[in-house]
């Protein structure tokens, strides 16, 4: 993914910041807290949560609230769902498509819940 022409794209200016919160999450494996980023984060809370929102706005970032009642952050790639243990909270991208159809409805995210492989061990 070209940040700078991802960005023009959108018609959003490239700053410091936005490139920063884009280079991270083009290369993280699963979703992302704030919690997890802010000790590598160069911005105050306040430029994150500005951004994140912006990037929403324009369907740059996907987010979602987990079991622990904080709010992970991903790049808007193609649809996917995730599955959240109930035990340990861990995230995962399912590989699998998703296929839920309802009628009238236009589905864009699908979380499992339930008891991951390690847990369940």
């Amino acid at each position: 993914m070209q940040i700078k022409e991802l960005l023009s794209d959108k018609k959003l200016k490239l700053t410091t910041a936005r490139k920063e919160l884009l280079e991270i999450f083009s290369t993280a494996h699963k979703p992302l807290s704030y919690e997890e980023l802010k000790s590598e984060l160069s911005m105050d809370k306040a430029t994150f949560y500005r951004n994140i929102s912006r990037f929403e706005d324009e369907s740059i970032i996907n987010c979602f609230e987990s079991n622990d009642k904080k709010r992970y952050y991903e790049i808007q790639k193609k649809p996917h769902s995730h599955f959240i243990c109930n035990l340990c909270n861990n995230i995962e991208c399912m590989k699998t498509t998703n296929n839920t159809y309802m009628d009238g409805y236009i589905i864009k995210d699908v979380i499992y819940k339930g008891i991951c492989k390690i847990c369940n061990t």
